[in-house]
């Protein structure tokens, strides 16, 4: 079992930064991959970023691609999300997701934990 809770949400500015950090506990020792994702109001939950267990490995949305920097530190068992140049259409909650043995890390489904998520807001 692993726990995950966001924080660092906010309201910004468009073309403002924010930096979102996920803590872990509980198992920490497997090999988790960990991502990103956020759902807007009516929105289907999306993809943003990922990164594997050894920090080596990123991907992310094209929607956000050179804007936003996904990061690791296992000692802390910590996971963040360095948000960059936010533009109005990033508004949402952002949730943080780990995952083992998962065919697709842009698939929601294929994680097997989830944080509970923070709210990002950015104004125009």
């Amino acid at each position: 079992q692993v726990q995950l809770v966001e924080s660092g949400g906010g309201l910004v500015q468009a073309g403002g930064s924010l930096r979102l950090s996920c803590a872990a506990s509980g198992d920490t020792f497997r090999q988790y991959a960990m991502g990103w994702f956020r759902q807007a109001p009516g929105k289907e939950r999306e993809f943003v970023a990922t990164i594997s267990w050894s920090g080596g490995n990123t991907y992310y949305a094209n929607s956000v691609k050179g804007r936003f920097t996904i990061s690791r530190d296992r000692a802390k068992n910590t996971v963040a999300l360095q948000m960059n140049s936010l533009k109005a259409e990033d508004t949402a909650v952002y949730y943080c997701a780990a995952g083992s043995s998962m065919a697709d890390t842009t698939t929601p489904d294929e994680y097997d934990y989830w944080g509970k998520g923070t709210q990002v807001t950015v104004s125009s």
